[in-house]
């Protein structure tokens, strides 16, 4: 096929063209393309399930599983059985895949794992920031459009590596499967060693580990969680924020985008498959090109519709590309891309320019960035040894991607004795006065008596 002779069947790939254009900081990101559907919109529906399941429990979860889901439960609880017929019933290729995917994460999530560290800050005053992980998690893996066992990778290696106790997963029940999570996703669980595992999906499952769920006729309850983590649509992502004043959450982790920073050195062929890879996620998802030459966009142009034409979800990648959360981002250099792509703060960022490397040391705002022609954001999701589970919605400003410190917490131990405490004494007894706070100072006075 000659992608020339195709270009204009994919005009519809959006142009934001910024150069001459002196923005700030905040117009840039202002300017960015996203997705209509915010989390404003989502918020009411959200809100909705949430109160529905905290006040009706396993009775809310069935009338949520028959409307969004099409399936009919008591309880969402997965038999082991199932578990063990999933992973027992794996395609080999697949097992051997998660198995390599795990040892990788493994290898990384092990690395991340910070020490505590002890100061004496004088003679017989010490001060110890210990990190301790949480009682228990809860991990949500998506359903739908696809099916993603490797989320099951990402989230549980590092909460294992943090030393979480407890653990829960849940995905979406499945019709096709009689009312379970798809069998690869159970299979993956099994080969983790979870065994609480639950039929329920989008927000719902959110504001059940948030909340807990008390036990029906049909089975246990559902503890609450002190963190819930993974991938979500918009849904999921609201939820998490809407919960997060109750427990810990990774990030907004919501549908999937990536950026490409690319110039004049870049493969055109290369750039389109990975903005193609994203956009086969999701009808919402996106796909973005920074790069300051026209040249490189046209052929990426051509390039997409080429591709396109051939891939297996040709509709849902033809509608990611053409919303408006996609595109093309005209800037003046490398130099200007930079600071676009920090506005724009992409889960997934590649660089495709001369000194490759350089440049993505100097990126500031990402989940993740992928350097050069042969780091493709499929790696990541896959067997990198890093982490998919990334903040998405330009939250990466401000949000890591999921890491082990994500199920970890710190506790400051002080430990002093009773010189060091006489010795700093009165420099509590002024700045307790000072904050018009004396029983702060007595507190330490009543110690020392004269």
């Amino acid at each position: 096929m000659n992608p020339a002779s195709n270009l204009e069947s994919f005009s519809q790939f959006p142009l934001l063209d910024l150069r001459g254009r002196h923005l700030n900081t905040a117009e840039l990101k202002a300017a960015m393309p996203r997705a209509e559907t915010t989390f404003d919109v989502a918020s009411h529906a959200v809100e909705e399930i949430i109160n529905k399941v905290r006040g009706d429990g396993f009775a809310a979860l069935a009338e949520l599983a028959s409307r969004f889901d099409g399936v009919q439960q008591q309880h969402p609880l997965v038999p082991q059985e199932e578990l063990v017929r999933a992973l027992e019933a794996l395609d080999p290729a697949v097992r051997a895949a998660l198995e390599e995917s795990i040892a990788r994460a493994r290898v990384f999530a092990d690395a991340q794992k910070p020490d505590d560290a002890t100061v004496e800050i004088a003679p017989g005053a010490t001060v110890t920031h210990k990190w301790v992980p949480v009682s228990r998690v809860g991990l949500y893996v998506p359903g739908g459009l696809a099916v993603y066992p490797s989320s099951v990778v990402m989230n549980v290696v590092p909460a294992m590596a943090a030393g979480v106790g407890s653990i829960a997963l849940a995905s979406p029940p499945q019709k096709d499967f009689g009312g379970l999570p798809h069998p690869t996703i159970l299979a993956a669980a099994r080969l983790l060693g979870i065994d609480e595992v639950y039929a329920i999906g989008g927000a719902q499952a959110v504001a059940a580990f948030a909340y807990g769920v008390p036990a029906n006729d049909f089975g246990p309850a559902l503890a609450p969680v002190d963190v819930v983590t993974g991938p979500g649509n918009v849904f999921v992502a609201t939820a998490k924020r809407l919960v997060k004043s109750v427990v810990g959450i990774d990030a907004e982790a919501g549908t999937t985008e990536i950026a490409i920073l690319a110039d004049d050195s870049a493969e055109p062929a290369f750039v389109a498959a990975d903005l193609i890879s994203q956009a086969e996620h999701d009808p919402h998802a996106a796909s973005v090109l920074v790069t300051p030459s026209e040249k490189l966009a046209e052929a990426v142009r051509r390039e997409l519709a080429a591709q396109i034409s051939s891939t297996k979800h040709v509709e849902r990648v033809r509608e990611a590309l053409s919303g408006p959360q996609s595109g093309v981002i005209m800037v003046d250099d490398v130099e200007h891309g930079i600071a676009v792509c920090d506005a724009y703060a992409a889960e997934h960022l590649e660089i495709h320019t001369q000194n490759a490397s350089g440049i993505a040391g100097r990126i500031r705002n990402a989940g993740a960035v992928f350097v050069g022609n042969y780091s493709p954001v499929s790696l990541g999701d896959y067997c990198a040894g890093s982490n998919h589970v990334l903040p998405t919605s330009g939250t990466a400003t401000f949000a890591s991607g999921l890491n082990v410190t994500t199920f970890l917490k710190a506790v400051q131990i002080v430990d002093y004795n009773q010189r060091a405490l006489r010795e700093v004494s009165g420099h509590i007894v002024s700045l307790a006065t000072a904050e018009d706070l004396p029983a702060h100072g007595d507190a330490v006075t009543v110690r020392f008596p004269s």
